[in-house]
């Protein structure tokens, strides 16, 4: 099984080629909805890195893959930018996902 990306930027599927990940650049709703829908339909394709941006821009339409799909696997990933979550990202997850105060 290969890794796949679905980037925003040109600069991290440029680092993702040099480590022997393919993928594509994607700017718009639709070339997403596309891109995820190529990965959905290859066989060979087991792992999905995301850059954080759809994630944030477009919830809808990458929680449904997540959820629907049992192969590939969604990896949400940093960007050149770092990432855009808290400083405090596992704590919080931890605290709404199990209501426990860290």
């Amino acid at each position: 099984m290969k890794m796949y990306l679905i980037s925003d930027n040109v600069d991290t599927l440029t680092g993702m080629r040099l480590a022997g990940v393919e993928g594509v650049v994607v700017h718009e709703k639709n070339e997403l909805i596309s891109a995820l829908n190529f990965v959905i339909n290859s066989k060979d394709i087991g792992i999905v890195l995301l850059t954080e941006k759809f994630s944030k821009d477009y919830p809808e339409i990458v929680n449904k893959y997540k959820m629907e799909a049992h192969i590939p696997l969604f990896i949400d990933i940093p960007d050149r930018h770092g990432t855009g979550r808290s400083e405090n990202f596992i704590t919080d997850y931890v605290n709404e996902a199990i209501g426990l105060k860290l």
